[in-house]
């Protein structure tokens, strides 16, 4: 590992540190700023291959990707609830810190998926959808205006406040549906769906965002397409990596690695037909 790489991990490290000592993860200056830190530290295109690190640093990563998620959760929570307070919530997304990268990501997605779905869909799942359903609200309103989105999210009040900020609008209230569900117990629904979506933050460790694709691969119909977010490089410390062998019953179409500000990677891969044992 090259001087770089390790002045990165040592700073990641430093940062995990302060994180981890943290009362709360909530939105606050302090919060902001060391995650600010964070991200721009993690950023720019490195060749940094976190798979190879020592295991301590591998679970020094873990446990920093489940505080990045827990901190990504309670801050779309205090941005719905803001958003929630005015007549027409969807007039001002712009008050979300990170709303640009959704607009651009939601472009990159969008384009992807044509690429490999010529046909219009007109029933689309996103699974871990949370209490800012972002990618759906800018997909409905700018890519794809007259699919329904199915929003899956395992949280009750994450759907009220999620729900909460499409009821004024006339068309997104009746194309965005909310299903307060585990995943891992829908299963002759997902035959439904042309495309489905995983959310990065569903699936903290390996094991369990493989079970999560596994129960996907078992239950979406043949030929439907799976669409989802990795990282790459230095941005790997801050979401779950996901690899193309653990896309069993799918056939990986194609990887995206932008780099930008988007900071996830996009896979997409279409669910084969035969049987997942």
């Amino acid at each position: 590992m090259g001087c770089k790489e390790a002045d990165l991990v040592s700073n990641v490290c430093e940062i995990y540190e302060k994180l981890s000592r943290l009362e709360s993860l909530k939105p606050s200056k302090q919060v902001n700023k060391i995650f600010t830190q964070l991200v721009e530290m993690c950023v720019p295109p490195s060749p940094i291959e976190v798979t190879k690190l020592s295991k301590q640093v591998q679970e020094m990563r873990s446990k920093l990707i489940k505080i990045c998620g827990e901190a990504e959760g309670l801050m779309e929570s205090h941005y719905s609830a803001i958003l929630g307070s005015f007549e027409s919530p969807l007039d001002h997304l712009d008050l979300f810190p990170y709303h640009t990268n959704y607009i651009k990501l939601g472009k990159l997605e969008f384009n992807i998926l044509s690429q490999h779905c010529p046909r219009v869909p007109t029933q689309i799942a996103f699974v871990g959808s949370g209490p800012l359903p972002l990618t759906s609200v800018v997909l409905a309103s700018k890519h794809l205006t007259n699919t329904t989105f199915h929003n899956y999210d395992i949280d009750e009040s994450a759907n009220s406040l999620a729900s909460n900020l499409v009821s004024a609008d006339a068309d997104l209230s009746k194309r965005m549906v909310f299903h307060t569900a585990n995943i891992m117990s829908v299963t002759d629904g997902l035959k439904e769906y042309e495309v489905v979506f995983l959310a990065a933050l569903v699936g903290m460790d390996k094991q369990s965002k493989i079970q999560v694709i596994d129960h996907l691969a078992k239950h979406m119909a043949p030929g439907a397409t799976l669409m989802l977010r990795s990282a790459h490089g230095a941005r790997a410390f801050l979401y779950p990596v996901i690899d193309p062998v653990d896309l069993r019953g799918f056939q990986v179409l194609s990887i995206y690695h932008p780099a930008d500000e988007v900071i996830n990677s996009v896979v997409i891969a279409r669910k084969t037909a035969m049987p997942v044992a």
